[in-house]
């Protein structure tokens, strides 16, 4: 058995349910994730429509964490009824492809919130 092409197979039945969803691909402590379309019921390691795009969430020596996007087809299965994950529907939201996650507003508010409080407390200790 021959493994499927990483930008998917194209096979798929005309009425079952898709999804957008990330694969895990990578090495341990070093996750990369392609964004997909496959079919809902399908386990993430099973072979894929089409790969729309990837995800790199480890920070670069930019602090940048990369996103590749192919949006025309990411509209396209959109508008044939595809279903989102909810981590893809964040990376999508915050690139500006769809309205921002509510859960994005939630990560930011806490960070913010954690560096305004180790700021106060470093204020404190330099006080002291």
């Amino acid at each position: 058995m021959s493994l499927s092409p990483a930008s998917g197979i194209g096979r798929f039945y005309k009425k079952s349910a898709k999804i957008i969803r990330f694969v895990r691909l990578g090495c341990t402590n070093r996750p990369f994730y392609h964004i997909v379309v496959m079919e809902r019921r399908k386990n993430q390691h099973q072979p894929v429509i089409e790969q729309v795009g990837s995800y790199d969430p480890m920070p670069n020596e930019n602090n940048e964490r990369l996103v590749a996007l192919n949006t025309e087809r990411i509209r396209f299965w959109l508008g044939k009824g595809a279903h989102m994950s909810e981590p893809a529907a964040e990376v999508l939201g915050i690139s500006g492809l769809l309205p921002v996650h509510p859960r994005t507003y939630m990560t930011a508010w806490r960070n913010r919130k954690t560096a305004a409080e180790a700021e106060a407390s470093q204020n404190v200790a330099e006080t002291a």
